[in-house]
């Protein structure tokens, strides 16, 4: 009897690879239909003004232009709706697809071109003539509020989250603890930029839109609905993804205005974003200002955490609303005790480009805030950064751990974990002891050298469904169609090995379909690290059920009951006897209505995964620059389908996370002007400011509300890096609290050094 092969829980390799290594990946700018017309956007120059006309003559003047559109042309078509935490007050700052009367920052859509070809395309947008009458831009979140339009002002809306008695713990604590800590503004950059090309099949009374990604089913509801047309006659298709991290894959202005062009000239249009139209209209993300403090007892023990913070997100609200915001009350108490908890976040919204989420988002803000908070901490009540947390953390007896908040929708209820076994890992792995001798020798020669830790919490899985159908075709081969996407963290290649093992067939003869709104009636995509946690369960679910349907089919054909057979590799054999096998194949073709099955996975609370990272850096004091000399992390994820995908991702993470704490900054002049438009200025690491990092995947806490115990990989590489960093600097100057606001820059860091010689 053949062995029954195991696909879950091996590096197997991914099965998404081969066309693009051949060169054979199909992204957003290799679609094309015959007949298509270019679209150009023509963007505001001016962060904040009025609009006081807009000149398009000479742009349709020019050969091969089709039509130039302004606000007039779409005051039919709705501002774009929110998808997450959608409060009700936020809904007057949504976005609409071209402005109407104000800009509001550098980047805004006001026109937009259709022409023969790119090139005539964007000669014709430098004729459109635009006049706008400057307004004073805010530019800072945390100054007092101002007007936005009329009755509104720029504070959007408030955030807050609480429980216990805070007032009373700062009463009655042995010292209290404040930090003002900022994170820079930075945000995804994806080797893809955005792209959009539309087409209007009049035959089936269909509207296409390709080169979507991350929430296609979503997106094809939300355009539907803002063009006036049912569900059923708008479909998007997903190609090769160069990249997610959460800024891909919104409804953005451009969208909507590729599928309106499409219905009403009845001709495909082509969009595609250049890399400078990236960096200002896409969303941007992270840019927070904290007042926190906590107190302490006279050990050191958190008594309570009082949280107030400002959130730029921009010139509008977006499809995210307060996500952001409200991830950021929701996690800052991390792996901790926190007897009270008050956090109020201000929404305020700015001239600059709008915000959404990217990479943890949320949570790099957050445990970069409450990691400093825990060193700080350590530093007024004499301790080191490891026994401060030891003794704040919260015990594995006590999971499931009731956190008292909510976010996204669900209650926050720590699933599993054990949050001092894993530190112990990490700094076992990290050589802690042995670190610290080094780092105290290379002292003692002149060096500036340190070690850092931080502990943090992730959230994934977030429900509430996903469903998928399981396919056998006639040549044996299986088809596994989801509802989610795939934007290059391996879908194709989990989803197959979790089938694989259901079914009892080898994962290389899996086919996983995703994005294709077509093929499956509702999906929720792929964000919050969600795909494997609830689309993985929903295959084990619907590959149970074929596998049931597949041995009770042929049980009457092969004269058995179906308790005999059991399917490997593919074929159904005798279980524990020799005898003849039917392949799959055969029965497939043989059953007149084939072999497929369909399930539901359902789950309305999300679970957590957790790590810890470890690094050293070496600061050049003649430079002020920063070398990180060894990287740790740790991460608990329940349960690996591919440690190496998982590793993958995980330093995928650690290189952005990098980004955001010492390099990536968008910056503004008083005005609004950006200027952070090019990778001269925009500055991210390369593989020469990424170290080599070692890796530890644990599974000691599979979670309980899901049976293979899953967790999500996708954001621990990058949530507590800028917390990590920041801790270990502290330690190479010796100068307890000395980061304050990431990203820590050269100029940024001879101030630091500079007020650390002066105290």
């Amino acid at each position: 009897m053949p062995a029954k092969q195991k696909f879950v829980g091996r590096s197997v390799p991914r099965l998404e690879d081969r066309p693009l290594l051949l060169g054979q990946g199909r992204f957003a700018a290799d679609i094309s239909f015959a007949g298509q017309w270019q679209m150009r956007v023509v963007r505001s120059p001016v962060a904040h003004g009025k609009i006081g006309s807009i000149d398009i003559e000479g742009a349709l003047r020019l050969p091969g232009v089709h039509a130039v559109w302004t606000h007039v042309d779409v005051a039919h078509i709705p501002h774009i709706p929110f998808r997450l935490t959608g409060l009700k007050p936020l809904e007057p700052y949504q976005q609409p697809v071209l402005a109407k009367n104000v800009v509001r920052y550098v980047g805004e859509p006001v026109a937009v071109i259709f022409a023969e070809d790119t090139y005539v395309a964007e000669d014709a947008a430098d004729l459109v003539g635009l006049s706008i009458e400057p307004l004073r831009a805010t530019i800072f979140a945390a100054e007092q509020p101002g007007i936005y339009d009329r009755h509104l002002t720029t504070e959007a809306g408030v955030v807050q989250k609480s429980y216990g008695d805070v007032d009373a713990a700062f009463r009655n604590a042995h010292a209290v603890v404040s930090l003002e800590l900022s994170i820079g503004r930075h945000s995804g950059v994806p080797l893809e930029t955005r792209g959009a090309i539309a087409r209007y099949d009049a035959a089936r009374d269909v509207l296409e839109m390709h080169g979507a990604a991350k929430v296609p089913h979503w997106n094809r509801d939300t355009i539907a609905q803002m063009l006036g047309r049912k569900k059923e006659s708008v479909q998007l298709y997903e190609g090769h993804v160069g990249g997610g991290f959460g800024v891909r894959g919104e409804i953005y202005p451009e969208d909507v205005l590729v599928c309106a062009a499409a219905l009403t000239f009845r001709r495909p249009i082509k969009w595609i974003e250049d890399r400078r139209e990236h960096l200002i209209a896409a969303n941007h993300s992270r840019e927070q200002h904290h007042r926190v403090r906590a107190a302490i007892d006279k050990d050191g023990r958190i008594l309570a955490i009082d949280d107030e913070f400002f959130h730029d997100n921009g010139a509008y609200m977006r499809t995210h609303a307060a996500t952001v915001p409200d991830l950021t009350a929701a996690m800052l108490p991390g792996p901790y005790r926190v007897p009270a908890y008050r956090a109020v976040g201000h929404i305020r919204l700015t001239n600059k480009t709008p915000c959404g989420t990217y990479r943890a988002p949320g949570r790099y803000e957050s445990t970069f805030v409450c990691e400093r908070l825990l060193d700080a901490i350590a530093a007024k009540v004499g301790l080191d950064k490891i026994e401060i947390r030891k003794r704040n953390l919260i015990a594995k007896g006590a999971m499931p751990y009731r956190r008292g908040l909510d976010t996204l929708g669900t209650q926050i209820i720590y699933d599993s974990g054990d949050y001092a076994l894993l530190l112990d890992k990490a700094l076992k792995v990290a050589g802690w002891p042995e670190l610290q001798k080094q780092v105290r020798e290379r002292r003692k020669k002149g060096e500036k050298v340190g070690a850092g830790v931080a502990m943090f919490v992730e959230k994934s899985g977030l429900g509430p469904f996903d469903t998928v159908r399981i396919e056998v075709k006639p040549d044996g081969a299986v088809e596994v169609i989801t509802g989610v996407a795939s934007i290059g963290q391996g879908v194709e290649t989990v989803i197959a090995q979790i089938c694989a093992d259901a079914l009892g067939v080898d994962y290389g003869n899996i086919r996983v379909i995703h994005g294709q709104t077509e093929r499956i009636a509702r999906g929720m995509g792929a964000f919050a690290s969600r795909v494997t946690v609830m689309c993985g369960e929903a295959t084990r679910l619907a590959a149970t059920k074929l596998r049931a349907q597949v041995l009770h089919a042929a049980a009457e054909l092969m004269q058995t009951s179906s308790e005999t057979l059991d399917i490997v590799n593919g074929e159904i054999i005798r279980a524990g006897a020799s005898g003849p096998s039917m392949p799959l194949a055969e029965l497939a073709r043989t059953l007149p209505a084939g072999l497929s099955a369909e399930d539901t996975f359902e789950s309305s609370h999300m679970v957590y995964p957790y790590g810890v990272h470890v690094a050293a850096v070496r600061i050049d004091t003649d430079t002020a620059t920063i070398q990180i000399e060894r990287y740790v992390i740790a991460y608990d994820v329940g349960k690996a389908v591919n440690p190496r995908l998982v590793e993958g991702q995980i330093t995928g993470g650690l290189a952005q996370g990098i980004g955001g704490a010492l390099l990536e900054e968008f910056l503004y002049d008083e005005n609004g002007e950006p200027l952070s438009v090019t990778f001269a200025d925009y500055l991210m690491p390369t593989a020469r400011e990424v170290p080599k990092v070692s890796v530890l995947i644990s599974e000691d806490a599979p979670s309980p509300l899901n049976p293979l115990g899953f967790k999500g990989a996708g954001e621990g590489g990058a949530n507590p890096v800028g917390a990590v960093i920041a801790s270990a600097i502290d330690d190479a100057l010796q100068c307890p609290g000395a980061v304050t606001q990431l990203p820590i820059t050269p100029q940024r860091l001879k101030a630091i050094m500079r007020d650390a010689r002066n105290s």
